[in-house]
């Protein structure tokens, strides 16, 4: 196999590893630009491909995600990952898609650098702990005790509820429904009573600058930003269904989602344009 086939043969794994510890698809993207530079230049005979490029690239992106520590402490508003259009049957992957969904990369965001790509690493993808030593430059023992660590803070925030997003489609198409139509108190019906609502403007954006607890204000709110042109349609987005919200026919946002019920209990709205610009690029990779 050559060098561009092995690379091919491996790029979406490395991908996702890289994006579920920046959770940025562009910064993502940058990293194995870098990773095929230097995979290109290897001179020496590699005699696991995948397990050196796991490494590879497990290594820059902890060096994007140290880069990028200051850019998030002067972020304005809450941080959300920048969305991803995912196929429909990555769905079916639960693990998989539980891995790379809005919430999760929200728990995996609270992690330090070294334990979330452990996390990922070992918990996502199976990569055993000698290889993760090898990509973290730690000794085996301590990579062992920092997983245990990592999975023990994950599994304490992690959503409790694992439902087959095929469930929640008419819990969407209420929303939809609902923008559709403008009538927004439609919303209540599919929203339970303690529902958490997150916006990402970036600063870019009208967002709250906290999130945003309850039903009653989470309508208010978005009462507040609604406009009569808004259009909703639902696609797959970090692995499960997600609205594309419209405005004037113009990517206005995209909405995803956790849902205990049969209803909706956490909602996390991007609205960052610097982290939609992006998805129509995904969006002819994924039809490639």
């Amino acid at each position: 196999m050559s060098r561009t086939d092995a690379f091919v043969a491996h790029r979406n794994l490395l991908f996702t590893v890289a994006y579920e510890m920046l959770g940025s698809a562009a910064d993502s993207e940058d990293v194995l630009q870098e990773v095929w530079l230097r995979w290109a230049d290897v001179t020496d005979e590699v005699h696991d491909e995948r397990a050196y490029l796991v490494r590879i690239t497990t290594r820059l992106s902890l060096n994007k995600l140290r880069g990028n520590a200051r850019r998030r402490e002067e972020y304005v508003g809450p941080w959300l990952p920048e969305p991803l259009l995912t196929a429909p049957d990555v769905a079916e992957d639960v693990a998989l898609a539980d891995s790379v969904s809005t919430a999760m990369m929200l728990v995996l965001e609270t992690l330090p650098p070294v334990e979330r790509a452990v996390f990922v690493l070992r918990e996502v993808f199976d990569v055993s702990y000698a290889e993760i030593a090898a990509a973290v430059d730690k000794s085996e023992a301590a990579v062992r005790q920092i997983a245990h660590r990592a999975r023990s803070h994950v599994e304490a925030r992690r959503p409790r509820e694992v439902v087959a997003p095929q469930a929640h489609g008419a819990v969407l198409e209420r929303f939809i429904d609902a923008v559709n139509g403008g009538d927004l108190q439609a919303l209540m019906d599919a929203m339970a009573p303690d529902i958490v609502l997150i916006t990402d403007g970036g600063g870019f954006k009208r967002a709250a600058l906290r999130p945003i607890l309850g039903a009653e204000k989470v309508l208010r709110f978005l009462a507040g930003v609604y406009e009569a042109s808004t259009s909703a349609e639902i696609v797959s987005v970090n692995g499960g269904p997600a609205l594309r919200l419209e405005l004037d026919g113009e990517l206005e946002a995209v909405a995803t989602f956790t849902f205990e019920n049969g209803l909706v209990t956490g909602a996390y709205i991007v609205r960052n344009p610097h982290k939609l610009k992006g998805l129509d690029a995904q969006k002819r990779q994924l039809t490639r």
